[in-house]
């Protein structure tokens, strides 16, 4: 337990998808004045080099480094390609995480908290914000801070619960997860990934937030091949709870075109769970 370090996949296709959908909603929410509560369940380092590890499988390389150069991209990936670009004065080295890509478009009125179990993360991701009065790193269990955050004082957060699915049991304590954080404050905006591996577990999960009290959840899921259960992640989604409703058509274009980019069959899925 707790082996998975995130630096190995950083910069893949899950991450672009996961971090798309992220800034797109970071950035909604903070049209408005009012201070936003932005909080990240499972956060890494918050940021990786790309090329500092001999054994990482490089999986950047078919993914954040197929598209970094590129333009024309549809405005939800172009935003997000500007924030990756942003953080690399030049050629592709460095990937930021979420937590990364929040604190460089945190305002003064926002606040964020970073948990990180890893004890090996938790210590770069807590040297990497310990400066920020605004941003707080925590190295326990990010689901039980849900409890302690929500709801927030100005009753506006953005939730991203994305831990590693290392263990089956994951899969029953996000929806849990979620559907408790949604409880206690339900105007919040929540953010759920997940790994496609085996299909019929995400369908499972699929059913039970479709049955829970929440509404308004949409899905949107990237691949890069076919599924093909017991040979490895061959998509990724995001449950969005309260998501804007910009989202949803905006998608609709950069979901086509990054499967596109990414995958000579490309997948992609866009579907509104529940009204």
């Amino acid at each position: 337990m707790l082996s998975y370090r995130h630096s190995f996949h950083a910069g893949n296709h899950a991450d672009i998808l996961k971090h798309c959908v992220y800034l797109n909603c970071l950035g909604y929410l903070q049209r408005k004045d009012t201070g936003l509560r932005v909080i990240d369940t499972h956060s890494g380092a918050g940021a990786y080099a790309l090329t500092s590890e001999k054994e990482k499988n490089a999986e950047y390389l078919a993914a954040i480094a197929r598209l970094y150069d590129i333009s024309g991209a549809p405005p939800v990936v172009d935003y997000y390609l500007n924030a990756i670009r942003a953080f690399n004065r030049n050629a592709l080295k460095y990937y930021p995480g979420s937590p990364q890509l929040a604190a460089n478009l945190l305002r003064p009125q926002d606040e964020a908290y970073f948990f990180e179990l890893h004890s090996s993360d938790y210590r770069l991701l807590n040297t990497r914000f310990r400066q920020s009065k605004r941003i707080h790193s925590s190295n326990t269990d990010g689901f039980a801070g849900l409890k302690r955050l929500l709801p927030s004082p100005t009753r506006r957060a953005l939730v991203l619960i994305d831990p590693s699915y290392e263990i089956k049991s994951d899969y029953r304590l996000v929806v849990d997860a979620l559907v408790q954080a949604h409880k206690r404050m339900a105007t919040g905006c929540f953010l759920l990934w997940y790994p496609v591996v085996d299909r019929g577990t995400i369908n499972s999960l699929e059913k039970q937030l479709c049955g829970s009290e929440m509404s308004n959840i949409q899905l949107f899921e990237l691949g890069i091949s076919p599924d093909n259960h017991g040979h490895g992640m061959t998509a990724s989604g995001m449950i969005a709870v309260n998501a804007p409703w910009t989202l949803r058509e905006q998608m609709q274009t950069a979901l086509p075109w990054l499967a596109g980019q990414l995958s000579a069959t490309p997948q992609f899925r866009i579907e509104q769970l529940k009204d």
